[in-house]
């Protein structure tokens, strides 16, 4: 837009656009001798008011009197005439309305360049005066642009210009605030934009992606424009986290509230942490905020599942036959074999033959495949804060299972059947144990003691055929 310009009507201002140079020109010549007319008029007017004092004489010899002259002539001192001083004002709301905002600035470190070293003198204050509501403006444009109506869809970089121009302006701490609240307005429109739909671990995915891709960028945006304002940092660690909560909200509604299985949410939680681990590449670490904002409802999902393997545990345990496993066909038992040494079962080999029989009972069997499962999971799922709370969980199950065997070895009165039960209290002492143990110390870095305390306490096996009393 050309040939603008601008009218202060207070407490108002106008802009008005001419058709050309020529009349815009002409509109400003007038506007000034109005002006200027109104001055002296208001200047004839005041002097009229004011009477003459008769009693002072024409000449003073009083140094002061000299003194009080002197300012009318410093006042000469500082050039305001320069053409582009004159019409910086003008230029400014033009650079304004255009949204010039690197014009504008530009003009501003100029005439501040040009008044450094200059003294404040009266004409220099009345153009102080009228820049620094020139400057209001600006900032207030300028916050309007950086508002997440204004700039939501371009990304980080969308922001760049106005942010820019705030921290010539001096106004660092304003750009780092409104930039953080513009991401954290972007990164929570994009999650609710996210359609549900589908899997849950496919809707994850799409999560992580969208806001750890947001993070990241919004991490190099603000090195980028705020690399020489360090103090900025803690502002950005601040924001970092409360996008976090954002993001694990969003998480554990998905995951958590809606009852997902405990593979899906191992799954889920895996694949936050990757994404999480991404982050550490330009030095930002959100892991801690990550773990400490999903235990409480990692906690429940263990503590819930391991009450579902006690009950099917029991319930097997109470239908318990103790008759060996009868695969009838190969493939079933080659089937089975994988399975077993999948778990970690490298032993289980010596417990088949030949034909399709196994020499462990079906509920033997089927514990250790459950009691497996949920060790892996919970091995995802594994913060150094939920420590003894798996721990506590496999020590639970476990329990259920040798106490049962044990029980039962004390009831029984055929020696056969005895044998073959202590034949599978042998399978989960001297192979199920020390896997579990072995494989948690492997993911954990640290012994499974409480595993290890039961593991001593039930060798060996004691029997007293006289009791019915478990003692473990």
């Amino acid at each position: 837009m050309k040939d603008m310009f601008k009218i202060l009507m207070f407490p108002e201002s106008r802009i008005f656009q001419a058709e050309n140079s020529k009349i815009k020109k002409e509109w400003l010549e007038i506007l000034d001798e109005t002006k200027k007319n109104k001055v002296t008029k208001d200047r004839h007017k005041k002097e009229e008011e004011v009477p003459t004092s008769p009693v002072r004489a024409e000449v003073s010899t009083n140094p002061f009197d000299e003194d009080d002259d002197e300012p009318a002539g410093t006042e000469e001192i500082v050039d305001l005439s320069l053409e582009w001083i004159q019409e910086l004002p003008e230029d400014l709301d033009v650079c304004i309305a255009q949204r010039d905002f690197e014009g504008a600035v530009d003009l501003l470190d100029k005439l501040n360049e040009y008044l450094k070293d200059q003294p404040v003198t009266p004409r220099v204050k009345e153009l102080r005066s009228k820049v620094d509501e020139r400057v209001r403006q600006l900032t207030e444009v300028l916050v309007f642009e950086l508002s997440p109506d204004r700039s939501l869809r371009g990304g980080p970089k969308a922001t760049r210009r106005a942010v820019s121009q705030l921290i010539r302006l001096g106004q660092s701490t304003k750009a780092c605030e409104l930039f953080l609240k513009n991401r954290a307005a972007a990164v929570q429109t994009a999650i609710r934009q996210l359609r549900i739909e589908g899997a849950t671990l496919l809707y994850i995915h799409k999560l992580c992606n969208i806001f750890f891709t947001s993070v990241l960028e919004t991490a190099k945006e603000f090195e980028m424009d705020f690399a020489g304002n360090t103090g900025c940092y803690s502002a950005f660690v601040v924001w970092s986290r409360s996008a976090m909560r954002m993001f694990v909200d969003a998480f554990s509604k998905q995951v958590f509230d809606s009852k997902e299985s405990l593979s899906t949410a191992a799954e889920c939680v895996k694949v936050a942490k990757e994404h999480c681990q991404q982050l550490t590449e330009i030095g930002l670490d959100l892991t801690f905020s990550l773990q400490s904002l999903l235990v409480k409802d990692i906690k429940a999902a263990l503590q819930s599942y391991k009450d579902i393997i006690i009950e099917a545990t029991k319930h097997r345990n109470s239908e318990e036959m103790w008759r060996r496993m009868n695969l009838m066909t190969p493939e079933a038992l080659a089937k089975l074999k994988d399975e077993m040494r999948s778990c970690g079962m490298g032993s289980f080999e010596q417990y088949t033959g030949d034909d399709c029989w196994v020499n462990l009972s079906y509920t033997i069997v089927a514990f250790t495949k459950q009691m497996m499962s949920f060790l892996e999971e919970g091995l995802k799922l594994y913060f150094p804060e939920l420590h003894m709370v798996l721990l506590e969980s496999l020590r639970e199950i476990i329990l259920v299972a040798v106490q049962h065997v044990d029980y039962s070895v004390r009831c029984e009165q055929d020696p056969e059947k005895k044998s073959f039960i202590l034949q599978n209290a042998t399978f989960l002492h001297d192979t199920v144990l020390p896997v579990v143990e072995k494989r948690f110390e492997e993911a954990v870095g640290k012994p499974a003691k409480q595993l290890q305390d039961l593991r001593k306490s039930t060798r060996p096996v004691r029997i007293n055929p006289e009791s019915t009393t478990s003692l473990v």
